[in-house]
């Protein structure tokens, strides 16, 4: 049988759409049309194809000739012409590159292998008690009645202080890590002015800096922590010094922004549909499948790259070798020829094969992670108050291109 060969569907306009603050804000009627008039597109001008389709996307991250090294892109920031164009863009691409995020086949295994063991499902169940203390603790500093802006207070707190328990890193760097967070995570948006651009390279330089010299603090405390690990792999010649800063600079980053996405937007749901609030109060049981819903309607990322290593064809769409890829997800995740009623919000949706966390061999590293903060998230909310209401229109993040989040959301509690 012969294989179909299509070209990809092309003349539109990607980075003014994904530029447009209209779009950011609610991304899925495009997403939809498009989507509609194929699975994959390429917009001339860059040379990056987007998959939009479920299938589509199932075949990137399943393809050996499809890696997640950005040193593929061809012409991407690994050339003479780009480092002597913009240096600055250089050193920041450069500076992220060796990490288990961005390195494929050996290398990828080597660095992944460091930390899995520690995100294993049965590892970090045994975090519960801890993650249930950080959202308590949070929580019974609310008042019982009143308004005020859930994100601030509980949905983006949360995670970055688990992340910090399990390092070992002061509380009082909380703060500090989360504006280094704010702009780095804007790496991730492929395009980036020149300001993002320095801001960025100046949030690394400083987070790296801060991150060797806790790790020379912490060589004299012995312990079970997360960064006694990391030390250990280091001093036993798994990771170098540079890979090590690399991939904790990423932890923090990753397993902040998408956790705060997910508890935050995830809220919104249920509050936009009290129907499915009501099952999940009614029945706990959903709240593993809600918190998988909450992924799929409203991923923490607009976006997920990847770059063909050799020629490859995804859907009947040739795609040249050196060719950057960009999952949409949020089009992946409401494909109607994968999921019925795609639109629809559903705590109780089975199967539910949502490609947030990415897939293959980059599949996320966190998910169990991500998934337990959720469920405790979650549970504890409807614990605290039996009655959460929107107390006012939110606002989302329309200053990056990727990281999907609220800046803030406003609700009312009260015991009825």
């Amino acid at each position: 049988m012969v294989e179909t060969v299509a070209g990809p569907v092309t003349g539109h306009d990607w980075w003014r759409m994904l530029s447009d603050k209209a779009f950011l804000a609610n991304p899925y009627p495009d997403l939809h049309r498009l989507l509609a008039q194929g699975p994959v597109h390429l917009d001339d001008q860059s040379g990056i194809y987007f998959v939009l389709g479920h299938q589509a996307f199932a075949e990137v991250v399943r393809s050996p000739a499809i890696g997640r090294d950005t040193h593929y892109w061809k012409p991407g920031w690994n050339c003479d012409d780009f480092r002597t164009r913009d240096p600055v863009g250089y050193a920041l691409f450069q500076g992220v590159q060796p990490q288990m995020i961005n390195v494929d086949g050996a290398d990828h295994q080597r660095m992944r292998g460091m930390w899995e063991k520690s995100f294993r499902p049965g590892a970090i169940n045994e975090l519960t008690p801890m993650i249930q203390a950080e959202a308590d603790r949070l929580l019974s500093a609310l008042p019982d009645e009143g308004e005020f802006d859930i994100v601030a207070a509980f949905a983006a707190p949360m995670p970055l202080r688990v992340l910090g328990n399990l390092l070992n890193l002061p509380p009082e760097m909380d703060d500090t890590i989360h504006r280094w967070s704010e702009a780095l995570i804007r790496i991730a948006d492929v395009l980036l002015s020149p300001e993002d651009k320095q801001s960025a390279l100046d949030a690394l330089i400083a987070c790296k800096a801060y991150l060797r010299d806790f790790l020379a603090e912490r060589r004299a405390a012995a312990d079970t922590s997360l960064t006694s690990i990391i030390l250990r792999a280091q001093d036993e010649g798994v990771l170098n010094e540079e890979e090590t800063l690399v991939n904790m600079v990423s932890m923090l980053i990753a397993g902040h922004e998408t956790t705060v996405t997910l508890i935050g937007s995830g809220l919104l749901l249920l509050l936009d549909n009290p129907d499915q609030m009501e099952r999940l109060r009614a029945d706990r049981s959903l709240v593993p499948l809600a918190v998988e819903e909450f992924m799929r309607c409203e991923p923490g990322g607009n976006m997920i790259l990847r770059v063909a290593r050799d020629d490859v064809t995804i859907c009947g769409t040739p795609i040249p070798a050196g060719s950057p890829l960009l999952g949409m997800i949020g089009a992946v995740n409401r494909d109607p020829a994968r999921f019925e009623d795609p639109d629809r919000f559903d705590v109780g949706r089975q199967p539910n094969p949502h490609y947030t966390f990415g897939g293959g061999a980059h599949f996320c590293l966190g998910a169990p992670l991500a998934r337990l903060e959720g469920l405790i998230a979650v549970n504890a909310l409807l614990d605290r108050w039996p009655s959460i209401r929107r107390a006012g229109p939110v606002e989302w993040r329309v200053d990056r291109i990727n990281a999907r989040g609220l800046v803030n959301l406003p609700v009312r509690v009260g015991s009825a």
